[in-house]
């Protein structure tokens, strides 16, 4: 699973600078890499793990702006398509799961 935080904060002042960096540091801690500017993505063992995620981000909320969270599958992220320019490259892949014996 992946989950998206999408989000369009304000940062005309001071204070809601200081939301937008915390918003942004509180995805930084919990484990999103920032995949565009404002879309941070964290990839999930399951819909489960997923849903913890998902909680973390609610709980750090600025109090205003607009955030999105959306979670897809392995296979969705997959079918991505990725472009700089005209230039087509590969979709990011999952980062690799720990095995314990």
């Amino acid at each position: 699973m992946w989950v998206f935080a999408l989000f369009d904060l304000p940062t005309d002042t001071k204070r809601a600078r200081f939301h937008y960096t915390r918003f942004r540091k509180a995805l930084m801690k919990d484990g999103f890499t920032m995949m565009q500017y404002s879309v941070y993505i964290r990839h999930c063992a399951s819909d489960e793990n997923a849903q913890v995620h998902i909680q973390r981000a609610k709980q750090a909320l600025p109090p205003e702006g607009e955030v999105r969270l959306i979670q897809i599958t392995d296979k969705q992220f997959g079918r991505m398509q990725v472009f700089y320019g005209k230039t087509r490259t590969p979709t990011e892949s999952a980062p690799a799961q720990i095995e314990l014996f």
